[in-house]
Order: C-alpha cells, then sequence, then structure tokens
C-alpha cells in the first residue's frame, strides 16, 4: 500500500531516522553500503557481486570494497558458487537481518512521531 507523505515530511523523516542512527552505537554505513544492504536482504537471491555491480550501476571493485567493509561489520558475508567457482555469492547473516529489523522499526517509530 503506497503511503502518501509530502516532499518536506519524507525530509523530515529521513533527517529524523538518520540523525538517530548517527547518535546510536551502531555502524555508519555509506549510501552504496545501505544500498548493497537492502538489495541482498529485500530481493530475492541469489546476489553475486557481478549482479549487485549491475544492478547499482558501478563496477565490480566497487561492490568488492563495500562487502569488504560489509563483512568486517558481518552484515553480509560472502563464499564461492559451488556450481560456477568464478561467481561470488553474498549471503545475509543473523546480525545483518538484526541491524535492518531495528532500522524498520527506528523508521517507523521516527514516522509514527512526525
Amino acid at each position: 500500500m503506497p503511503i502518501s507523505m509530502r516532499p518536506e515530511q519524507a525530509l523530515k523523516l529521513w533527517h529524523a531516522a538518520t540523525m538517530a542512527m548517527v547518535h546510536d552505537d551502531k555502524p555508519d554505513l555509506t549510501m552504496r553500503q545501505f544500498a548493497i544492504l537492502l538489495t541482498v536482504y529485500l530481493e530475492p537471491p541469489p546476489h553475486t557481486v557481478r549482479g549487485l555491480a549491475t544492478r547499482l550501476g558501478v563496477t565490480k571493485p566497487v561492490i568488492t570494497r563495500a562487502l569488504d567493509t560489509l563483512g568486517q561489520m558481518q552484515l553480509l558475508k560472502r563464499r564461492r558458487d559451488e556450481r560456477d567457482r568464478r561467481n561470488v555469492v553474498v549471503q545475509r547473516t543473523l546480525e545483518g537481518a538484526l541491524f535492518l529489523e531495528q532500522l524498520g522499526d527506528l523508521i517507523r517509530q521516527k514516522s509514527e512521531a512526525l
């Protein structure tokens, strides 16, 4: 169901959510890292480095660098595709799922406050 929101309301919600994230002890992510994380969690798998690069319109090294950071934070993990060893499959983690569930709750709370 679409949510009706004026541009100013949408920006205020984005501002409130980002301010809460800045004041939280959770890891700071770049917009690119968020885009990758949300793509992996919200779109059906499988996800590969090559596929994510195509989806986001960036190069594979850009995805690899972001995945290095997201992997260190344990928000995503990578493994070789056993069927095609040339591909690297990107997988969800429990930590990543909890991170995004908490983020979703935060955004919902901030939207209710507006």
